[in-house]
């Protein structure tokens, strides 16, 4: 029997933040004419679930009289989840390049809450899948992501290097 030996999960790459790359959408066209390079930020685990927490309400449950719901002797509470609003803070946080985050940026859109930017800076609904599909490959919830004509699959990320 081997022995065991935890120096195997003692990575130092784990206690650094991670940058990637990724193919921006075929849109989106830089001065060059070439389509952008989305920089991606690698999230851990736990700043994902802490973002998506954050839209997680809890409140009692009602009927229509204000009286709260009682199962098995104790007050019932209605859950609601805003994905939408998650998935935009996901996108701002992993985002590097473009920053949704950036001051400039933000005024142009006329947007005071960076949760929204992602869906103001890739309005078309084809362009925000390619790049929230990207970034969910980056943060390793989906392994590829198709190309923007549909003709082959493509690996998203290349490390960038520092």
């Amino acid at each position: 029997m081997a022995q065991k030996n935890l120096r195997a999960f003692m990575r130092e790459e784990v206690k650094t933040e991670q940058i990637v790359t990724a193919p921006g959408p075929a849109t989106i066209l830089g001065e060059d004419g070439n389509p952008i390079v989305l920089e991606i930020k690698v999230l851990s685990n736990a700043a994902v679930k802490e973002i998506n927490d954050r839209y997680i309400t809890r409140e009692m449950a009602v009927d229509k009289n204000g009286r709260p719901y009682i199962q098995d002797g104790e007050v019932a509470f209605k859950t609601t989840r805003n994905s939408s609003k998650a998935t935009g803070h996901i996108l701002a946080e992993a985002l590097v390049f473009p920053d949704l985050k950036d001051k400039e940026l933000m005024e142009f859109f006329n947007c005071h809450e960076y949760a929204e930017m992602a869906a103001k800076v890739f309005p078309r609904a084809d362009e925000f899948a390619h790049v929230n599909q990207v970034v969910l490959a980056a943060l390793g919830f989906a392994r590829e992501a198709a190309n923007d004509d549909n003709s082959e699959t493509v690996s998203v990320i290349e490390q960038v290097k520092n």
